[in-house]
């Protein structure tokens, strides 16, 4: 089969691999048909993580299950599922809590496993023609059939829930406000979380203006910060008192406008511009180390921060990957019934073949380049 293969820094293929086989009783495989490329994998493809020359990539997936497992009872030929980033077992401790992106078993040694992803177990990914997916009774969703929203469930693999999770760790409320860190698509999905959950203003900090116009669609407040501090600017709008909640979507590559890498500048601004007492979400990625880094914090992955402030502000903060079957069932049905459009911020649909030009542009941040989705 043809897949998307890491070769080195920003150097990515689409190469013959081996096929996706049943491996265990409770596997599938899937043929993919729609697969995203996510903020997440230009990490990896940048060379700033330790992810293995010849992985197949790609975490954001869907497709038909075209072969089942003997162990396999809620699945069949021809179901249409979506698949979680993470991949549980469904009966360790963290799985049968809920914390399915801990799983204790899936990455001996490591609390959490996924698909095609830097440090998370030997699993393949799905920027491929077909996919094999270990415990799938458990991690698979299923969908209805045909291909009705194809693009706005894709979203559901990764970024949606994601961003849902960001405003769950902030404890957003409705009527409270917030302020997101970043325009790329899991701030985006955020912004459309709070909104769906009754916030009463929402500003989504960014300076793409392509990605705060999406921003501005979703129902936020888009704040440029190559426009003046974003923090004056949110503080001025909210009358000096700041918002109730924060989401950190960026994570550890963060830029200030002139360029440079700023590991903790969102999470600077979010201490800043947080209310007192109110609480922090962050979903962005902050790695174990950085040695490839220009930050000599980060290269071993520690960071500057106002923990002064944020102690003497009585600041709440959560972190962490999202638990996504926590929350994909409830937000596939509200894709279902009209109530959600996740798909707003794709912006391109790509074949397989094109995949390496959807790397380049995307890590570009080329604009109208938002997000991408492969076909494969």
């Amino acid at each position: 089969m043809r897949a998307l293969v890491y070769n080195g820094p920003r150097d990515v293929s689409v190469e013959e691999v081996p096929d996706a086989a049943i491996e265990a009783p409770t596997d599938v495989v899937i043929k993919v048909t729609s697969t995203n490329i996510c903020g997440s994998d230009l990490h990896m493809f940048e060379g700033r993580t330790t992810v293995e020359e010849g992985k197949v990539l790609g975490h954001e997936n869907m497709g038909i299950v075209t072969e089942v497992g003997s162990g396999v009872t809620r699945l069949k030929e021809g179901d249409r599922v979506v698949l979680p980033f993470n991949i549980g077992c469904g009966h360790c401790r963290n799985c049968q809590r809920g914390k399915t992106a801990f799983c204790l078993e899936v990455n001996p040694g490591f609390a959490g496993g996924a698909f095609g992803f830097a440090d998370m177990g030997p699993y393949d990914g799905g920027q491929a023609e077909y996919l094999r997916v270990p415990f799938a009774d458990f991690n698979a969703l299923r969908l209805p059939g045909g291909t009705e929203h194809e693009l706005d469930f894709a979203m559901l693999s990764d970024i949606f829930p994601t961003g849902w999770h960001g405003t769950r760790l902030a404890g957003l409320e409705p009527g409270d406000s917030v302020t997101i860190m970043g325009a790329g698509p899991v701030g985006l999905m955020a912004a459309l979380s709070a909104r769906i959950q009754g916030a009463d203003q929402i500003y989504v900090v960014d300076q793409q203006a392509d990605r705060l116009a999406l921003a501005e669609r979703a129902g936020a407040t888009p704040v440029d910060f190559s426009k003046g501090d974003p923090v004056e600017q949110i503080m001025e709008a909210t009358k000096g008192v700041g918002t109730d909640r924060g989401v950190e979507a960026v994570g550890w590559q963060a830029h200030d406008h002139s360029g440079t890498e700023t590991p903790a500048g969102t999470l600077d601004t979010l201490v800043d511009v947080v209310r007192a007492t109110g609480g922090i979400g962050v979903v962005g990625i902050f790695p174990l180390a950085d040695p490839n880094g220009p930050d000599p914090l980060m290269q071993k992955g520690r960071m500057d921060f106002p923990y002064g402030t944020f102690w003497m502000k009585g600041l709440s903060m959560a972190t962490g990957q999202a638990d996504v079957k926590r929350y994909n069932r409830q937000l596939r049905d509200l894709i279902i019934a009209g109530k959600a459009d996740p798909s707003f911020i794709v912006s391109q649909e790509l074949s397989l073949d094109q995949a390496v030009e959807g790397y380049e542009h995307f890590d570009a941040r080329d604009d109208g380049w938002t997000k991408v989705v492969l076909h494969p």
